[in-house]
């Protein structure tokens, strides 16, 4: 017992490290993406058109991808398997049904064109980008469902094997349109992530076979608390389960559309929209060291939270080294290497991206915080401030917006890496007061 208790940097580390690698795997595919992209013709105008339908898949994606959340926590025997997996195919087919109205021609060209004032050609390649990405929202439900049955058996590696094989269909679907067909590079990174998650969605299903057929036959593995009392996995249940869940997804994804929104009314708005996402991939890169590190304080912190400490060290370790990662290449001639030679922008777009990288270097740091404020809070059970705070992270992003484009005339892509900050920081002052409300009570 004593041995459980002790909680050592190693121990954290090899705890982490399988579920960061998934992350860190899946951070890959954006900058392969956007360096094909820009090796295409026209570049400027293909890259704008991705940014913008990954932006528009990610809105409609929202609602369904913390469903891995509910699977892990709820699916537990046959009823709540099956009435789970309805629950999710019914959300899957609602979302892909309303992606499908967004696409008509007569709403999709007034939002893009009218509303978002992007030109003609661009909100032409972005419709077939986002026709080609239509698969996607329930492909990613499907997955994330089969995920959390796997995690729920203590079969994390076989999730990372998952990114693997979406990585490998996802590379080899577009080198074989950018050699083969030539296709404008806005459709070939669309068919590319439709192809690599479509694929991961299927084989997921097979990874988590054996455990979904022990759940057909009632076997139930060791509950998460066992001492916690279970209400009926009714459909009423999921719903209020769920609810809080998806709107936090929502507001957190939601709020790339309106990026893209303001980018497309700020100076230099196709140079922005197409710089937007490479700058994007890259602080992803080193981001994603910390967005494993939720699951690992909900799962470590102990029951009497005597990992606290140790949870809170390696904590401001990572986010040290990660923020110190990607300052290595924002304020070194490492920016020409990464955005000229790695991602293949011109000197031009280049130029660009500078500024609002290196606005954006401490932003790995205050992920990694981020990651560790909601741990130790839904550890606490106390889940509403993350909703709150994730609508703070929001409306600051849009003042910051507001501010820069329209009160200080700046590049749109600056502009959106300085809201982008302004709002983790609000987010973050907010989400202490109910951390440190939590920690007192628990230490009562």
């Amino acid at each position: 017992m004593e041995e459980r208790r002790r909680l050592t940097q190693g121990r954290i580390f090899k705890f982490w490290m399988p579920l960061a690698a998934t992350w860190l795997m899946m951070s890959v595919e954006g900058p392969f993406l956007a360096a094909v992209i820009a090796r295409l013709p026209e570049a400027k105008y293909n890259l704008a058109a991705y940014g913008v339908a990954f932006a528009f898949a990610l809105l409609l994606e929202s609602p369904i991808i913390l469903i891995m959340s509910a699977s892990t926590a709820l699916v537990e025997d046959r009823v709540s398997f099956t009435r789970l997996r309805a629950f999710t195919y019914s959300l899957n087919v609602l979302i892909t049904v309303l992606f499908g109205l967004c696409l008509l021609p007569p709403f999709f060209y007034f939002m893009t064109e009218r509303l978002m004032g992007l030109p003609a050609n661009v909100a032409r390649l972005t419709h077939i980008a986002c026709i080609l990405l239509l698969p996607w929202p329930g492909a990613i439900g499907y997955r994330r469902f089969n995920h959390g049955i796997l995690i729920r058996h203590g079969l994390t590696r076989r999730v990372a094997y998952g990114t693997v094989v979406r990585l490998v269909f996802m590379a080899s679907t577009a080198l074989v349109l950018f050699l083969v067909y030539r296709l404008p590079g806005a459709l070939v990174g669309a068919a590319a992530l439709s192809a690599g998650v479509t694929t991961e969605a299927a084989f997921s299903r097979l990874m988590a076979w054996g455990s979904i057929g022990r759940l057909r036959r009632n076997e139930r593995p060791e509950p998460v608390d066992p001492t916690a009392p279970r209400e009926p996995l009714t459909y009423r249940f999921i719903w209020r389960f769920y609810y809080p869940l998806a709107l936090t997804s929502m507001l957190t994804l939601g709020v790339n559309p309106l990026v893209t929104f303001f980018l497309g009314h700020s100076r230099m708005a196709i140079e922005s929209l197409a710089v937007l996402p490479v700058v994007n991939t890259l602080v992803f890169l080193f981001r994603s060291m910390g967005l494993a590190f939720q699951e690992v304080g909900i799962a470590l912190l102990g029951p009497h939270r005597e990992g606290y400490r140790s949870l809170r060290r390696f904590a401001t370790v990572l986010g040290v080294l990660a923020a110190s990662g990607l300052a290595c290449i924002a304020f070194t001639p490492l920016t020409g290497v990464w955005f000229e030679g790695v991602s293949g922008l011109s000197p031009e777009l280049t130029r660009v991206a500078v500024t609002p990288i290196r606005i954006l270097a401490l932003m790995p740091a205050l992920s990694v915080m981020l990651s560790f404020l909601r741990s130790m809070l839904v550890a606490s059970r106390v889940t509403r401030p993350i909703t709150w705070g994730t609508a703070i992270e929001v409306c600051g992003i849009v003042f910051g917006l507001v501010l820069g484009i329209k009160g200080f005339d700046l590049v749109g892509v600056t502009a959106a890496a300085a809201a982008f900050m302004f709002g983790r920081t609000a987010s973050l002052t907010y989400l202490l007061f109910p951390f440190r409300k939590a920690m007192a009570e628990a230490r009562d």
